[in-house]
């Protein structure tokens, strides 16, 4: 979320930031809206302050036994009274309009970051190891793991439907080894991150927090108790009839036509909802929600906490896109990085909490690269982002398996998430979130990258404690 008086202050370096991601301006709009809001506040300010100040009058002239002007007074603020509901609803209307408005505009990019439409237009930064020379043509993961009889995805269909797997023997643990390995490293020195279970059933407010909702409800699963459905069904009932009422009454087609979008948008479906609940997208809702509505003291900082969960995504815009194997998954499991700090920390901690994802990558021996994302590939929340990519042998191309991203203070005001400094201001926090790393694309990763020419899979040296000391998985 955005700061207003930013906008208002800044509004071209506001514009010309928006532009970078391809975006039109909006300044002038925000600034509208935020005008009417206060104008809303003002009048209702100015109501109060006359109602309150004309009770004292009523009192002086009752004590003065000036009836006419008593009556006056009363009839002023039985005015006042009545219109002061209408004011109320009214300023709120305006502020949820701004806070509607700012809610569906990204953060805004770094500096230092690269121009660009897509990801064609990322900066590579480095490269780490190199890809490895075999005496046989690589396989993919999934032609492996189907051929040692340890990956179905015919079952896991039958199950739950297109994009999942189930995991069996072998594979099974070396994906809990992965995740087990991972935890580890990172709540250990030097990385100290706190290890958190969190709640995988997370409310709409959480989401927003992060930036999930409004904008990207479609990619996410979330349900209702039974009871709630019932009573969801029958005020949409409710809405319809009453639509077509209008319709044929008092609106005409012009009125119904008016009512129309609001019903379209999901009025139900996007409001924020006590009894709803979303299944989480990535560990980093919950852990940055750790810190929602509190004020932290500055000697807390930086916070460091990490999961390892599974992650539930719909993957509304990826039809067509990766439906062989593990790569794009509705459920897949991750190690999650999340950090908070002062703004003054947030730079360095970036390239902290990339170092320690990288980490993961150089103990388990596999060939990567890290990309600076460009402007138009940047997240919704991010101001800059890393991307880790790890090289797969089988596909003969780089894939994605971290983003480390910062976010400035955009999640800490959805949350209203801040911190007392030394010298006793209060100021929002910074958060930064990044994989360390996707689990499930470790897997495949360590599959292709330790193949052997049978079909087995070695066991890397840094697993073997956790896979009970077994250095190769082989056809059972």
């Amino acid at each position: 979320m955005h700061d207003i008086r930013f906008i208002r202050d800044n509004p071209d370096a506001f514009d010309r930031a928006l532009a970078r991601r391809g975006l039109a301006p909006e300044a002038k709009r925000l600034i509208a809206l935020d005008e009417l809001r206060r104008a809303k506040i003002l009048e209702l300010e100015t109501a109060q302050a006359r109602r309150n100040a004309a009770s004292k009058e009523i009192g002086e002239a009752k004590k003065n036994k000036d009836e006419e002007k008593a009556k006056g007074l009363l009839s002023e603020v039985a005015a006042l009274k009545e219109t002061m509901p209408k004011m109320e609803v009214e300023e709120k209307t305006a502020s949820k309009a701004l806070d509607d408005a700012l809610a569906q505009i990204p953060n805004l990019p770094l500096d230092e970051v690269p121009d660009g439409k897509d990801e064609k237009d990322n900066v590579e930064h480095h490269r780490c190891g190199a890809k490895r020379n075999y005496a046989f043509a690589p396989k993919q993961h999934f032609e492996l793991g189907e051929a040692l009889g340890q990956m179905d995805f015919e079952t896991a269909a039958k199950l739950s439907g297109a994009r999942f797997v189930v995991l069996k023997k072998g594979v099974a643990r070396l994906e809990r080894a992965l995740g087990q390995f991972m935890l580890d490293v990172h709540t250990s020195e030097p990385h100290n991150y706190t290890e958190v279970a969190p709640p995988l059933l997370v409310l709409d407010q959480t989401m927003f927090g992060t930036a999930q909702l409004p904008k990207f409800a479609e990619d996410q699963f979330h349900f209702f108790p039974d009871e709630v459905l019932r009573e969801h069904a029958r005020q949409t009932i409710e809405i319809v009839w009453k639509q077509a009422l209008d319709f044929v009454t008092e609106r005409g087609m012009a009125g119904a036509r008016a009512k129309e979008g609001t019903f379209e948008k999901g009025e139900f479906d996007y409001r924020v909802n006590p009894d709803r609940r979303w299944l989480i997208p990535t560990a980093e809702v919950p852990l940055t929600n750790l810190v929602r509505e509190s004020i932290m003291d500055e000697a807390q900082l930086p916070m460091r906490v990490t999961a390892c969960t599974p992650c539930f995504r719909a993957e509304a815009g990826a039809a067509g896109k990766d439906t062989r194997g593990m790569i794009r998954q509705h459920q897949f499991t991750k190690v999650e990085l999340v950090s908070i700090t002062t703004p003054e920390q947030s730079k360095d901690e970036h390239e902290r909490m990339l170092s320690c994802a990288e980490e993961i990558l150089k103990r388990l021996d596999l060939h990567y690269r890290v990309v600076t994302l460009c402007t138009g590939d940047m997240g919704f929340a991010s101001q800059k982002t890393y991307d880790i990519e790890v090289w797969l042998p089988g596909q003969n191309m780089f894939r994605e398996i971290s983003s480390c991203s910062v976010c400035g203070d955009f999640q800490a005001r959805r949350m209203n998430a801040r911190y007392r400094s030394k010298d006793r201001n209060v100021r929002h926090v910074h958060t930064l979130n990044g994989s360390g790393v996707a689990v499930g694309r470790a897997l495949i990763a360590v599959m292709e990258t330790y193949q052997q020419a049978d079909g087995s899979i070695a066991v890397p040296e840094a697993l073997q404690g956790y896979m009970g000391g077994l250095k190769t998985i082989e056809k059972q």
